[in-house]
């Protein structure tokens, strides 16, 4: 039996391990899976034959010492910053290893040492990254080859409630983590370029300055700008492109909304609030606004926002129950954006019967037999049930199906990787198809960069 280390066992394993199981009699696989809490793991799948569950805490060297060696090839699905530790044991080990993370300057430094000892170490081979960047080197690809020169490429990802489960005036729900949502764009301007001109967004500006999207089928979205698009014109061979955005999908309104916690300040996460453990979620709002002794908050939050009583806006925050003076926030020494993601999961959480939806977009504007041509691709993904959502599946089955073709010898080249030669995305995208995870092509006329933005 062939041993497949699962370490890290969280919302996206699911779709990861089943697939790995479902294919473990035909590929004679044993796999392995350690988390420092397994229970849920082990409710899903136990009793399966080519199953084994450990609990696995990562700081304690010898267990994953022990763990790495007795394997054949590792898929770390731990949080991003904990991937070098195991990386290092792969390099020592002479183990294969793949991560749906991007590729920190810690893992980049290995990659002299990956290659000097043949080894594979796939990272970005989930969903975003992942998914966006087979997709675009499938296409870009295929112009280069056609001989081709690549004006425009946007790409554009978002992880969003499926429209039967969209039940609140903001359009949304967490499908990933929440975190990540609250703290999105922070820690320096986001970066682009628009024809041949360098842009860039500081935070204060990311959310009123968005791009509209209209998505085959899928109706009207928004995109806020990610914060460095610049870096993917030399992952993406075009480094002379005159037009490169990345940008994350929201439905239309939700990022006017979002704004309003930026400019209150919810957003911080540099400081902790004393007492928060015994503030109120009125007193949380509050703490953002000047001091009347007349005025109440919901009447100082709408002077100081310039929000009218029948704005859509004041309905979406009256919503979320900021106002509420006896609710408690009942978190200690709590920053700004950790209580503010407190309050949005008390009204954004998927509840049992809710589906989730992966929407991915690009566009690709080129130049071919001295015609400029512009062709559009998109992604849509719906979840089935809360196990099986379509985050999961769109992150674990990349990972499981490189993890696979890796062990099996179709994937060869060493280093530190993402999927973005044709041996990798060609054979991954195609069984991906499979599970219903496929993009639809069309071409549309040239409009160079048109993003319908709205700027406030």
């Amino acid at each position: 039996m062939r041993n497949i280390l699962i370490i890290g066992a969280g919302r996206s394993s699911s779709s990861l391990i089943k697939y790995l199981l479902d294919k473990s009699s035909e590929e004679n696989l044993q796999l392995t899976v350690g988390d420092i809490s397994i229970e849920d793991i082990n409710q899903r799948f136990g009793n399966h034959q080519n199953l084994t569950t450990f609990q696995l805490d990562v700081f304690n060297e010898t267990e994953r010492v022990k763990a790495i060696q007795g394997a054949d090839i590792i898929i770390s699905m731990l949080p991003a910053r904990f991937h070098i530790e195991v990386a290092k044991d792969c390099i020592k080990f002479q183990k294969n290893m793949v991560t749906a993370s991007y590729i920190s300057d810690e893992m980049k430094d290995l990659d002299a040492d990956v290659k000097k000892n043949n080894l594979i170490f796939m990272n970005e081979i989930g969903v975003d990254p992942g998914i966006d960047h087979m997709s675009a080197m499938h296409v870009i690809d295929r112009i280069h080859q056609k001989g081709g020169k690549m004006l425009l490429f946007e790409s554009f990802t978002g992880g969003l409630v499926a429209p039967e489960s969209d039940t609140n005036l903001w359009n949304y729900k967490f499908t990933w983590n929440p975190r990540n949502v609250v703290t999105a764009g922070q820690g320096g301007a986001a970066m682009f370029i628009q024809e041949g001109t360098y842009k860039y967004i500081p935070y204060h500006k990311l959310f009123r300055r968005t791009e509209f999207l209209h998505i085959n089928g899928s109706g009207k979205f928004e995109a806020y700008a990610n914060r460095d698009s610049l870096k993917y014109r030399t992952v993406y061979g075009l480094d002379n492109i005159a037009t490169m955005y990345r940008g994350t999908i929201r439905r239309v309104g939700f990022s006017r909304a979002w704004n309003t916690f930026i400019q209150l300040g919810m957003t911080d996460d540099t400081y902790t609030i004393e007492d928060s453990e015994n503030m109120s979620y009125r007193d949380f709002t509050n703490l953002f606004l000047a001091y009347s002794p007349t005025d109440s908050v919901e009447l100082k939050l709408r002077s100081y926002l310039k929000i009218d009583q029948d704005d859509i806006m004041w309905e979406k925050l009256i919503e979320l129950d900021i106002f509420n003076p006896t609710k408690k926030i009942g978190l200690k020494n709590a920053t700004p954006a950790q209580i503010l993601q407190k309050i949005l999961s008390d009204k954004w959480t998927l509840s049992e019967d809710d589906k989730d939806m992966i929407v991915m977009h690009h566009k690709f504007g080129f130049e071919l037999d001295g015609k400029k041509r512009q062709i559009e691709s998109s992604m849509v993904a719906i979840g089935e049930n809360q196990t099986y959502t379509a985050m999961a599946k769109t992150v674990g089955l990349p990972v499981a199906i490189a993890a696979l073709k890796i062990l099996n010898g179709e994937i060869k080249t060493p280093g530190v990787l993402r999927p973005i030669s044709k041996e990798v995305y060609e054979p991954i995208l195609k069984e991906l198809e499979g599970f219903g995870i496929s993009f639809k092509e069309k071409e549309v006329p040239y409009l160079g960069y048109n993003p319908e933005i709205v700027i406030g």
